[in-house]
């Protein structure tokens, strides 16, 4: 039998859509891309999954539009929306993914002055 050398796509078919992945630390059992449904790529999806401890230890977040051809890591972006959802919410970021926002936030985090009254 011989093979051909195609593999099933993880690619959404036919929509100009912008897919975001999670890459998740299991410790020793190493890091994985999470399997995700692909109705549940989108940007507001993977952020409820991270703020609702969906993930381990999330390492990275990717986002990619095959429609115009391009990939980009977004941790920093996402990591800036989780401490502002968070910040809006007056609540801690979750523990779950507090590693990730601190190694991601970048270094334009300005820390908000409260005056008291």
């Amino acid at each position: 039998m011989r093979s051909s050398g195609w593999t099933p796509s993880i690619v959404p078919n036919g929509d100009d859509q912008t897919v975001y992945l999670v890459k998740d630390d299991l410790g020793r059992l190493g890091a994985v891309w999470g399997e995700a449904d692909a109705e549940a790529t989108d940007l507001e999806t993977v952020i409820t999954d991270l703020l609702t401890g969906q993930y381990k230890d999330p390492v990275r977040v990717i986002a990619f539009n095959i429609a115009e051809h391009w990939a980009k890591d977004v941790s920093e972006d996402i990591a800036q929306e989780l401490r502002r959802r968070c910040d809006l919410q007056l609540r801690d970021v979750p523990s779950s993914i507090q590693d990730f926002v601190e190694r991601n936030e970048g270094h334009d985090r300005h820390q908000l002055t409260l005056r008291l009254v």
